[in-house]
């Protein structure tokens, strides 16, 4: 009988190590698949390749997505000015969706029987490749042995190098989830929520200690110039911003938020791009759109970022939200301004030819040019109507 292939998605940790081995013992034709949404350099593709066939795994291959990822989903958390709780940016739970859609597309292309993924029973990430899975894998074996057997982190190093694999997994005071929109940070401190990290917990710290102005061109809501250098590609301009937002170490916060399956969790993070781009963007569109534009955008961006977290990217509802950010982009054409310190940043200015506060009509706290005084006055009288019929009738509640 021909053996069963079985593709693991493979990060190069301890948990899709063992997976990789465990079922290479077990009689599997593995297929290590390592799907990069840009949080992987070329040093470690190129180390994750070596550890797969080393593992035992019969083929490597890394699925770069990472422009997928941006077209499918940065986009539209920029569009959207998209943070959780108003402080996380949605990276990590929107990559990992993206990978699995990915691993699923690759088990197809090869008639895999079944994927594998090491995700434990306690987090949000098994919630999200096994959804995703299920959807666009039907039918194939979904295969998750560190949540099945409840497998200690020893466990795992022990099996590991009792058939010949050694590497470092040490367990560290903080465990890292490097991309393209953020790193998350867990571990350390975070776990008593009187503290904060400290500063050794970071990846990225202050290298350049002098103010500087940071100038992002947008057109209809993406981003085609930083610093008045032109990008076509708008991955490679998100990293010459995170490049320019590292070396002042911006981005640093921790946010504590509701999981999927109902407990609270606390990560840090820091994310230079993300914060300097959506308050950009948001700073452009304060001047662009209409007040119920950004009324009703913000409405929508809330619950497009919360389906996002919550693995319901493939609900049908989602193309509908995106078609409405997309929309709501037209006249978002502009340069943000934003002024750059050590560990923080300030909104300086917008220059638009879309900008509505240039209306010939008035000048804010200025003077009004599309209306006289008496008709100032006479849409005031009008338009407290209501409350005068309310406190005629009920004066005694007048506060």
């Amino acid at each position: 009988m021909s053996k069963k292939k079985v593709v693991v998605a493979f990060s190069g940790g301890l948990d899709t190590s063992y997976t990789v081995m465990k079922l290479t013992q077990d009689g599997y034709e593995v297929y290590a698949a390592c799907a990069n949404t840009g949080g992987f350099s070329p040093e470690q593709l190129k180390k994750n390749e070596e550890n797969a066939y080393k593992l035992g795994a019969v083929q490597y291959v890394t699925l770069d997505v990472t422009q997928e990822y941006y077209e499918k989903s940065l986009k539209y958390m920029i569009f959207g000015n998209v943070m959780r709780n108003n402080c996380y940016p949605i990276s990590v739970s929107s990559e990992r969706i993206f990978q699995a859609i990915a691993i699923a597309r690759y088990a197809r292309e090869i008639g895999a029987d079944a994927i594998a993924h090491g995700s434990t029973g306690a987090g949000n990430d098994q919630i999200r490749f096994d959804m995703t899975f299920l959807v666009m894998a039907p039918g194939i074996e979904i295969i998750t042995l560190t949540r099945d057997h409840a497998l200690s982190r020893q466990e795992e190093v022990d099996y590991l190098n009792e058939h010949g694999f050694f590497a470092d997994f040490t367990k560290l005071k903080y465990s890292y989830n490097v991309g393209i929109w953020g790193t998350s940070v867990c571990g350390g401190e975070l776990l008593d929520p009187a503290q904060g990290l400290p500063e050794e917990a970071y990846l990225k710290h202050v290298t350049r200690n002098e103010e500087s102005l940071l100038k992002i061109r947008f057109e209809k809501g993406e981003i085609v110039a930083v610093n008045d250098e032109e990008f076509t590609d708008k991955v490679a301009a998100i990293q010459k911003i995170e490049e320019i937002g590292a070396s002042y170490a911006i981005g640093r916060d921790a946010n504590v938020g509701d999981t999927i399956i109902g407990i609270k969790g606390r990560v840090g993070f820091e994310a230079a791009a993300p914060k300097l781009i959506i308050e950009a963007h948001r700073l452009l569109e304060k001047s662009t759109l209409s007040k119920w534009q950004q009324y009703w955008k913000d409405q929508v961006a809330n619950w497009y970022g919360m389906f996002l977290h919550e693995s319901q990217y493939l609900e049908p509802v989602m193309p509908d939200m995106e078609a409405m950010l997309t929309s709501s982009q037209r006249n978002v054409t502009g340069t943000a301004i934003l002024k750059l310190r050590p560990y923080g940043f300030e909104t300086v200015g917008v220059d638009s030819d879309n900008d509505l506060s240039k209306s010939k009509l008035g000048e804010y706290g200025e003077m009004q040019h599309g209306w006289t005084a008496d008709e100032a006055k006479g849409f005031i009288k009008v338009l407290s109507t209501p409350l005068r019929v309310y406190y005629g009738t009920h004066p005694d509640e007048k506060r």
